[in-house]
């Protein structure tokens, strides 16, 4: 699945906010495959290893989202905020040309 900075076209669109997003996206991501891969792992020493890496994700998405909220690009305690937040990218993004060669 592309990423959102694979589509994005116009190159002034692409500030902290959405490459912090894209990275938090991703960590989320993370954590929940390797916190599923756990479960299909019979191997003692494969087990330990991926633990390890589901342990460095969670703390990846714990950092990136720490820095979205006290930079207020995240609203995480605020849902309202957060819907606000959400509905002034989503109108920004109806704005932004994309390339259509993907």
């Amino acid at each position: 699945m592309a990423s959102i900075l694979d589509k994005v076209n116009n190159k002034e669109v692409i500030n902290d906010e959405v490459i912090a997003t894209d990275l938090l996206v991703s960590a989320k991501a993370a954590v929940r495959n390797y916190a599923v891969a756990l479960t299909e792992i019979a191997t003692p020493e494969v087990h330990s290893i991926v633990k390890k890496q589901l342990n460095d994700a969670i703390d990846l998405h714990h950092k990136v989202a720490t820095y979205m909220i006290e930079n207020e690009m995240y609203h995480a305690y605020d849902i309202k905020e957060q819907l606000d937040h959400d509905i002034k990218k989503a109108n920004k993004a109806l704005d932004v040309p994309v390339n259509s060669q993907s």
